[in-house]
């Protein structure tokens, strides 16, 4: 998506329409080589991004950059601007599936858990309904909280999120527990995924007992934490090899497993014989979403 003196237009690779992950098709007024200049630029993506980015992609954005524009990335477009190196001292966000994709390829890159983050050129969102929020922000700056709040109205919104608002739900709501220990023991093994922590180090963590520990676990999750802990890191890997190209090795080590051949068996066991060269071949993994650059 473009903005120009000119209007907003919504530009694609070569000014053909793009079909959606989901099979519906979005038409583009005309291609990047159209737009000769620019006061904001958008990238607007979905799954696996880069499958789409190309050179002419990358050169059109640096122009863009070049000439003064403001550049942002909706959900993955943030990966997009990475890629080009045009993300350099930003916090930056995107979608939350996407962020341990991003922290591999780019770890020098801040990444944040807002629902999105504004600079003074860059402008980075995660997606989805934070599309609102952010559009909502920028208009209160540009024009007040009143108009702002008008205009949130329109949209049948509760209320205007700030950016800090968190992307998912918390760890309580996300799994309809209450009890603040488990809550922070799910919260510790979420930060582990590449050094998953033994049971002992985990309930020392959380100051309790090991056979603590697993009794609440039992009690509230009906389920043990080893075998608790192995599903997010599988979970984890199923998002990287889905949304990266990181080779399958490398996806072992940053989930926590110490061989390939363990790796590939506990996933297969938790994902219904599915192998994980399987999953980086799937439809999944290769679509496209709004792979549009939005310039105005």
């Amino acid at each position: 998506m473009v903005r120009s003196t000119a209007g907003t237009s919504f530009l694609s690779l070569d000014g053909g329409p793009v079909c959606a992950s989901n099979g519906i098709s979005l038409n583009a007024e005309s291609a990047l080589t159209d737009a000769h200049s620019a006061t904001n630029v958008i990238v607007v993506a979905g799954f696996n991004p880069l499958s789409r980015y190309t050179r002419e992609l990358g050169d059109w954005l640096r122009r863009m950059d070049r000439q003064g524009a403001t550049l942002g990335g909706i959900d993955t477009g943030s990966l997009v601007l990475a890629e080009v190196g045009l993300l350099q001292h930003e916090r930056v966000t995107l979608h939350w599936e996407a962020a341990s994709a991003f922290q591999e390829r780019y770890p020098s890159l801040a990444v944040s858990q807002e629902l999105f983050e504004i600079d003074a050129r860059r402008i980075t969102c995660a997606g989805g309904t934070a599309s609102i929020d952010l559009m909502l922000d920028l208009i209160g700056r540009r024009h007040g909280a009143e108009l702002a709040a008008q205009v949130s109205e329109q949209f049948v919104l509760g209320r205007i999120r700030q950016r800090s608002d968190h992307q998912r739900m918390q760890i309580a709501a996300r799994y309809g527990i209450h009890n603040r220990k488990l809550i922070q023991m799910i919260g510790v093994m979420e930060q582990h995924m590449e050094d998953p922590l033994s049971p002992d180090a985990l309930a020392e963590e959380i100051g309790v007992t090991r056979r603590q520990l697993e009794r609440l676990f039992c009690s509230a999750m009906k389920d043990i934490p080893t075998h608790f802990y192995l599903g997010l890191r599988l979970t984890r890997a199923r998002e990287l090899l889905q949304q990266t190209d990181m080779s399958i090795t490398t996806v072992c080590v940053a989930c926590g497993f110490e061989s390939p051949s363990h790796f590939s068996r506990t996933y297969r066991t938790r994902f219904g014989s599915t192998s994980p060269c399987q999953d980086r071949s799937s439809p999944r993994a290769t679509a496209s979403v709004e792979d549009i650059v939005a310039t105005s």
